[in-house]
C-alpha cells in the first residue's frame, strides 16, 4: 500500500524501479508467512514431485489448475521459494477490493477483462481489449526475472462448472488457450520455461479453504513438469487458424496428462510423513 501510494505521487519510472525490491520483498515475506501459519494450523504433508530444476533468474510461464483460493497461497510460497517472482493473471473484477487491488496493482500484476462471445457480439468495440491489456502488462515483465502464473481454465474447478462447461474432465475445466499463446507470442523468446504445475489435495475432496481454516488440511501435493518452449509454440493465435488449431491441441493433451495424473494421486491418498513441513517443502522427488 506504501508503495502504491509512492508510485501514485512521484510517477517517474526511475523511482518506480528504486521501489520494485523493497516491495516484492514484503511480497514475498507474506508468502512465506502465509506459509508458516497454515502449518501451525494444519499437520500438512507437503510433497513436490517431479524432476526438475528452477533457479530464481530466469523467466517462467507457470500452468496450473485451479480448484481453490488455497491455491494462490500454496503457488505463491512456491514460487517464493523455488523461481523468480509470481505474477498472477487477476480477473478485472479483483482491483476494486481493498487493499488487495491496490497491492496487486502496484506489483505490476495483470488484471484480465474475460468477455464472452455473447457480450463482444453485442459489444465489437471492446473485442482485443482483454489482449491488450496482456500486452501492456507483458511488457514490465521484460525487466525482471518473473514466474507468470495463469490457472488455465480462468476460473475454480467445481462439479456444477464441470457439467455446465461440458468438460471433458473428470478433475478439470477445459483450457483457455488464448491468453498462454499470447503471452508466449509477447515473450516467448524470454521464457525459459514453461512449468506445468498440478495442485492435488488428495485428502480433502470437499471445500478446500474451509479445511484448511479449520485445521483439518493434511496432504498437499505439488507436480511439477517442466516444458521446453519450442517455435511450434509461438504464433499468430488470432490470426492463423492453423497455428490456433495446433496450439489448441496440444494444450488439450497436456490438460489430458493433467487430468490422468491428478486422479492417480486421489486414488492412490499418497502420504509422506515428515516432523518438519518447512524442510519437506524444500525437497523434491
Amino acid at each position: 500500500m506504501l508503495g502504491g501510494v509512492l508510485r501514485f505521487l512521484i510517477p517517474v519510472r526511475q523511482f518506480h524501479q528504486l521501489l520494485y525490491k523493497p516491495m516484492h520483498a514484503v511480497y514475498a515475506l507474506w508468502a512465506q508467512c502465509n506459509f508458516v501459519i497454515m502449518n501451525m494450523c494444519n499437520k500438512i504433508d507437503w510433497q513436490i514431485t517431479g524432476n526438475f530444476e528452477l533457479n530464481k533468474s530466469s523467466w517462467y510461464l507457470i500452468i496450473a489448475n485451479h480448484q481453490s483460493w488455497l491455491d494462490i497461497f500454496v503457488l505463491s510460497a512456491f514460487t517464493s521459494k523455488h523461481t523468480s517472482t509470481g505474477k498472477y493473471f487477476l480477473k478485472d473484477s479483483l482491483k476494486h477490493i481493498p487493499f488487495l487491488g491496490m497491492a496487486c496493482k502496484t506489483l505490476d500484476m495483470p488484471f484480465m477483462k474475460r468477455y464472452s462471445q455473447e457480450f463482444l457480439k453485442k459489444n465489437p468495440h471492446l473485442k482485443g481489449t482483454d489482449i491488450e491489456s496482456t500486452r501492456k502488462s507483458c511488457q514490465s515483465f521484460k525487466e525482471n526475472p518473473t514466474a507468470i502464473i495463469n490457472f488455465v481454465e480462468g476460473t475454480r474447478f467445481t462439479r456444477q462448472k464441470k457439467q455446465h462447461t461440458q468438460s471433458p474432465f473428470n478433475n478439470l475445466l477445459p483450457p483457455k488457450a488464448g491468453g498462454i499463446a499470447f503471452t508466449l507470442a509477447a515473450l516467448g523468446e524470454q521464457f525459459d520455461k514453461i512449468i506445468n504445475i498440478s495442485i492435488v489435495y488428495p485428502d480433502n475432496p470437499g471445500h478446500i479453504m474451509k479445511d484448511m481454516l479449520a485445521g483439518k488440511l493434511t496432504s498437499i501435493v505439488i507436480d511439477v513438469e517442466l516444458i521446453d518452449i519450442t517455435p511450434d509454440l509461438i504464433g499468430d493465435y488470432f490470426g492463423d487458424t492453423t497455428f490456433k488449431n495446433h496450439f489448441q491441441q496440444w494444450l488439450n493433451g497436456i490438460w489430458q496428462q493433467k487430468d490422468y495424473k491428478i486422479a492417480k494421486i486421489n486414488a492412490s491418498q499418497i502420504t509422506v510423513m515428515s516432523q518438519n513441513p518447512i524442510e519437506n517443502f524444500s525437497k523434491t522427488r
